[in-house]
């Protein structure tokens, strides 16, 4: 692994665009290559704005700090460039897609990180495409049906892991995607990021979690707590075990107030 983190943030402050307060209120983080992050953080600590700031969103603004990727300024790249130099974002509530299989969906999201003029050849992408499907185990006719259209939470999910081992991000971020979901579902998309995991080392991911629970089937490297839009703490699986037993009061009464 380089020693170089492959995401530094540093000193950011972000809101939802047209809005006064930030939500965000100057957060540090730092993510090695080939790490698995967790941030934890009670309901409106800022954790999905961090996602979707990170993936571009439009409906968010960054008002100071610096967010590098791989070394390069990810605040100054449109939604399709960070996309294209390999950031990809998970949804907790992914859309429903009518009308277009999931492989054709796939397929077109390869196709816009070639260059000009370069094509997918159809035949290798249905290689790749049954290969991952296999490594995951799917059922082949998953790939034809409209993309979440009628899906379960755990279906939706399932999709989600196949989007990355096609598209292979270099940074996965996983925005609560723990939500709702029972216990196979949850197991289903442990065993997806495992294997990712096992099959390309150096992708990194951080996984954006209200509960514990996931962490029992991904055992993160570092584990965050945030805070009012700050990492109150930062540490290993431990910190999510003590989470779990002892809550958020303790950093809550701990954090300075947001300026």
């Amino acid at each position: 692994m380089s020693d170089s983190p492959i995401l530094s943030i540093k000193d950011l402050h972000a809101k939802v665009a047209d809005e006064e307060i930030d939500i965000l209120h100057g957060l540090d983080l730092e993510l090695g290559r080939g790490e698995l992050h967790a941030v934890m953080g009670p309901n409106g600590s800022g954790k999905s704005t961090l996602a979707k700031v990170l993936a571009g969103h439009p409906g968010y603004e960054v008002t100071s700090g610096e967010v590098l990727f791989e070394g390069e300024d990810l605040l100054e790249l449109e939604v399709e460039e960070r996309a294209q130099k390999g950031v990809f974002l998970a949804f907790q509530y992914p859309v429903e897609v009518p009308g277009v299989s999931i492989a054709n969906f796939m397929r077109t999201a390869l196709q816009a990180r070639l260059e000009e003029g370069e094509e997918i050849d159809l035949f290798d992408f249905q290689d790749e495409l049954l290969g991952k499907m296999e490594l995951l185990g799917m059922d082949p006719s998953f790939a034809e049906r409209s993309v979440n259209d009628g899906f379960s939470g755990g279906e939706k999910k399932r999709n989600e892991i196949l989007q990355m081992a096609v598209l292979k991000p270099k940074l996965a971020l996983m925005d609560e995607t723990d939500s709702g979901l029972d216990i196979d579902a949850l197991q289903v998309v442990a065993n997806g990021v495992k294997k990712l995991k096992e099959e390309d080392p150096d992708m990194t991911v951080l996984i954006i979690t209200h509960y514990q629970r996931v962490l029992r089937y991904i055992e993160p490297d570092h584990v965050h707590v945030m805070i009012g839009g700050r990492i109150a703490r930062s540490g290993g699986p431990e910190v999510a075990l003590e989470l779990e037993a002892e809550g958020y009061e303790q950093y809550k009464e701990e954090q300075p107030a947001a300026s």
